[in-house]
């Protein structure tokens, strides 16, 4: 039994000692060369210094500068195309407040109508009770 023992306690339980596998050398870390470039280079071509929000609508190009949409060409959008929305926003408001005026309008009829329902409803249960009664 004392040899078994000690046959047991030289037998390590995962193998005789630890030695890990050799990891393959690692490729470049990159592929790009952009860290071989200088900070401004680097800087632009990263995209680190970004210009202004642009955007196409309808063919004309808006970029995005001091809080204005200017168009590409570096004025203002036209005159005439600017009163056009201008006069659309105009109707579109209008067309807004009187569709909230007949949904408000709608509520009172429909609050209205709910309730002399609901005293029909009553006056309807009051005549069934005296009917009732009288038999």
């Amino acid at each position: 039994m004392e040899t078994f023992k000690n046959t047991l306690s030289k037998m390590p339980l995962f193998g005789n000692t630890f030695s890990p596998k050799k990891t393959p050398p690692r490729k470049s870390a990159s592929l790009s060369n952009l860290h071989t470039l200088d900070r401004s280079t680097r800087e632009i071509e990263l995209g680190l210094e970004h210009g202004a929000p642009v955007m196409n609508i309808g063919g004309q190009s808006l970029k995005f500068e001091d809080g204005h949409w200017l168009s590409e060409n570096g004025g203002n959008v036209s005159s005439k195309e600017v009163q056009r929305w201008k006069k659309r926003n105009l109707q579109l408001e209008e067309e807004n407040n009187l569709l909230k005026l007949k949904i408000d309008l709608l509520l009172d009829m429909l609050s209205e109508t709910t309730a002399e329902s609901h005293l029909m409803e009553r006056e309807l249960e009051e005549l069934k009770n005296h009917h009732r009664r009288k038999k």
